[in-house]
């Protein structure tokens, strides 16, 4: 016979050889041994399987065909590759699209910023959120600060504060409207703690860079008004001259007219504010006529 079939030693892979080929070197095709091909069977009935043998080692003898096992030459069909790659990617989109409760960490963290599948962006730290404004405090009243000369006065730079009729005092909001200077705690409603200067209907440009001295000698200035809480109603005291006051008004910008403030009226309660102030300058609206 002119060809035959031989084993690989290495992998069990059957090859056909011609009789001419016994003891020539070989590639296996499944392993890429080297592999030594046997001589040919002497007789035509094969009972045995050949087995080549690895360049460099010894000979293999022969064994019988129902002795030997080999693994079955098949190939994966294309067709469970497919559906395999089909099963993969739609567990892929379920874990995508479950993402959030899949790996849903515990506790109560800050939200952070998701990071986009397409952009390849870090993730955003945690936004923070600003911390509250302190509540506005009074500094305490001290009668060393109630002085009606104001060759000795210093005004603080630092928002306008003081004592009002007994009662600690801080500006919460400043406004000149209609020619009168308004200090005030509060910012909405009628004012029941603060101070008001009457500039007779001045305007704002006129004020604006310009500094008032009143001495306590003055013949007449301009009324001051105090306003605070006595018994659950507002009380006020109005004061038209004896009382001490020096005003330094900045430039009037954007509706806004900044200045400085040194006030001490005469009362026995030794009422006084002092300290800056950016006055609201806006015109008010006219009323609607009926």
């Amino acid at each position: 016979m002119s060809e035959f079939k031989f084993a690989c030693p290495v992998c069990g892979q059957h090859m056909k050889c011609d009789s001419s080929q016994g003891g020539s070197v070989m590639d296996c095709p499944t392993c890429f041994q080297k592999i030594t091909a046997p001589q040919a069977p002497t007789t035509e009935d094969q009972k045995f399987i050949l087995t080549g043998t690895k360049v460099g080692e010894k000979p293999v003898l022969n064994i019988p065909t129902d002795r030997v096992a080999f693994a079955p030459e098949k190939k994966l069909p294309m067709l469970v590759l497919v559906a395999f790659l089909v099963v993969a990617c739609a567990v892929g989109a379920v874990v995508f699209a479950f993402r959030g409760k899949i790996f849903k960490s515990g506790g109560d963290s800050a939200p952070t910023k998701e990071v986009s599948s397409e952009s390849g962006d870090a993730p955003a730290p945690p936004i923070k959120q600003p911390p509250p404004k302190p509540a506005v405090i009074a500094p305490p009243a001290n009668d060393t600060n109630w002085l009606l000369a104001l060759g000795a006065a210093t005004i603080p730079d630092a928002p306008a504060a003081g004592r009002i009729h007994g009662q600690d005092f801080i500006t919460e909001r400043a406004s000149f409207q209609n020619g009168t200077l308004t200090l005030r705690a509060g910012t909405r409603g009628p004012i029941a703690l603060g101070v008001q200067i009457n500039f007779s209907g001045a305007l704002p440009e006129a004020l604006a860079g310009k500094t008032i001295n009143v001495t306590t000698n003055a013949d007449k200035a301009a009324p001051v008004t105090l306003r605070w809480q006595e018994n659950g109603q507002t009380a006020k005291a109005g004061f038209n001259d004896s009382y001490a006051l020096r005003l330094e008004f900045g430039a009037l910008v954007n509706n806004r007219l900044p200045g400085k403030i040194y006030l001490c009226t005469p009362d026995t309660e030794k009422s006084y504010v002092m300290g800056t102030f950016n006055a609201d300058a806006r015109k008010p609206r006219p009323k609607k006529v009926q």
